[in-house]
């Protein structure tokens, strides 16, 4: 089991919560042009999703046929993106973004860190060699926030073609965003997608500085399914729950976890080909109790109301959009294959609980309060799906083969020793056995996010994403580290920490 410490942000409501919204990639691969996006768009913006949490409508790799000018700027292919009115030229991505921005949400749009992007292996279609940024970092993270793009997905198949160092490569790209975020004033979001090679999640917290970010923690659950190509090679894809899993199992990093920095579990393929109601609910109940980015990789026009429900389920993106921004720990496997995981919430004595069942049988669950790091019968148990009371967490329920139970719980923390700053540090936290979490109580006057350190004499170290607070207000922050001793460093002219209270499991 892993050993854990744990802090928390309140001060601003979702601060930093990891993206919600759509990527062309799995359904629509390297043929994404203007048509697919907007049609894609208007669903999102017509069938609730929108007004769930979903704004982000990303452009993925095919966008971009690897041609520039005299003076290195990119050129578009104008009939894969036209004028979509008066006034507009064709070739200018500018117009999907203003057309994406008509509809109230957020565009995105996608490079390589290196020379070379993906589509040197194409998935369909022609091959295209030179459609990484590698050499124009400057100036094409600032053509995309002056075309008006609100996120950016960057890859690393030129980057691991050229042996490059991630944490290297993605600090100067961060470094870029920062400066064209500066002469722009639009903020660019910064997706990394290195797939978990380097471990991203030791070097992605606080990246060349930037203030939030995500990275990939794996590879893609699956290759793209076309649906509209009906090749043999497309045909014969089918999502299985090894492959959700897969994805899940290697994305579990809580260390690195927190609000404002995100380990990205990949896309998510919930109403694909193969995916089942049952595999649906694993993998939109283990991707929100992870507080994953959700971006979804579906058709939006093909998807049954049943997934669209889930997609939308307001208690479940709650636990997603949790202001602690945690990952979940497996506190219990009572028989092999049935798993229980736990995160706490911002909500004192509150837990979201994912019980997972991977076997072929229905398995009979009942939870042990004193695994969830509380003390005494918790008052309330909560089945998420279908929003209702289910009473004491003493009784036992079942979970359907293939299937997950998602549940939040409220009871009572157990007591926790308490931790007193000294100017700008807090040294010697110490995890005990089990998991541990901690409450850090701050005020950050400085008036914009403030990123601190944590070390631990376990070798890992990460950063930490402060909300600003106003007057008198006190914030909260969480944060889970390995077994050790950590070691918490501050400016202290713009924070005061108040308080680290730290809770045994």
């Amino acid at each position: 089991m892993r050993l854990a410490f744990l802090l928390v942000t309140s001060a601003t409501a979702c601060f930093g919560a990891a993206p919600m919204g759509w990527n062309s990639w799995n359904s629509f691969a390297n043929i994404v042009n203007s048509q697919i996006v907007q049609q894609q768009a208007k669903a999102l913006a017509s069938n609730g999703m929108k007004e769930a949490g979903y704004e982000y409508v990303v452009i993925d790799e095919g966008w971009w046929l690897g041609k520039r000018d005299a003076a290195g700027n990119i050129l578009v292919e104008p009939k894969q993106w036209p004028a979509m009115k008066p006034g507009q030229k064709d070739g200018d991505m500018a117009n999907i973004a203003e057309y994406i921005h008509s509809l109230g949400l957020k565009a995105g749009i996608y490079t390589d860190a290196g020379r070379d992007g993906c589509s040197m292996y194409p998935d369909s279609g022609p091959k295209y060699m030179n459609t990484g940024s590698e050499g124009h970092y400057e100036q094409d993270f600032l053509q995309f926030s002056k075309w008006g793009f609100d996120y950016v997905k960057v890859d690393w198949c030129g980057g691991a073609k050229e042996n490059r160092s991630g944490a290297v490569q993605y600090a100067e790209i961060a470094r870029a965003i920062e400066r064209a975020q500066k002469i722009t004033g639009r903020p660019l979001f910064f997706s990394i997608c290195e797939w978990g090679s380097q471990n991203p999640w030791f070097w992605g917290p606080g990246v060349g500085g930037i203030e939030s970010a995500i990275w990939r923690t794996g590879g893609d659950i699956i290759p793209p399914v076309v649906e509209s190509l009906h090749d043999p090679e497309h045909e014969k894809r089918v999502i299985t729950l090894a492959n959700v899993l897969s994805s899940f199992e290697a994305g579990i990093h809580p260390e690195a976890q927190h609000t404002g920095y995100y380990n990205d579990l990949d896309m998510m393929v919930m109403g694909m080909r193969g995916m089942t109601d049952g595999m649906d609910r694993i993998h939109m109940g283990l991707w929100v109790i992870s507080s994953a980015p959700l971006m979804v990789g579906s058709d939006l026009t093909r998807l049954s109301p049943a997934t669209l429900s889930l997609l939308k389920n307001s208690e479940a993106l709650a636990i997603h959009n949790d202001t602690y921004g945690l990952q979940p720990i497996k506190v219990m496997e009572p028989v092999p294959g049935v798993q229980i995981w736990a995160k706490p919430m911002a909500v004192a004595g509150r837990r979201a609980v994912a019980v997972l069942n991977r076997t072929d049988a229905v398995a009979e669950v009942k939870i042990d309060p004193s695994k969830l790091g509380l003390t005494g019968t918790p008052r309330s148990l909560r089945d998420v799906w279908n929003g209702r009371d289910l009473g004491t967490v003493a009784a036992a329920f079942s979970v359907p083969a293939h299937d997950l139970v998602l549940l939040l719980v409220d009871g009572e923390d157990k007591k926790s020793p308490e931790y007193v700053a000294n100017q700008s540090e807090i040294t010697g936290i110490k995890a005990t056995s089990g998991p541990t979490f901690a409450r850090l109580e701050y005020t950050n006057t400085s008036g914009h996010v403030a990123v601190i350190r944590v070390k631990s004499t376990s070798g890992l170290s990460t950063s930490l994403a402060l909300a600003p607070t106003t007057g008198s207000e006190t914030g909260t922050a969480g944060l889970i580290l390995p077994h050790g001793t950590a070691d918490l460093s501050f400016d202290a002219q713009a924070v005061a920490i108040r308080n680290l209270a730290v809770y045994s499991w």
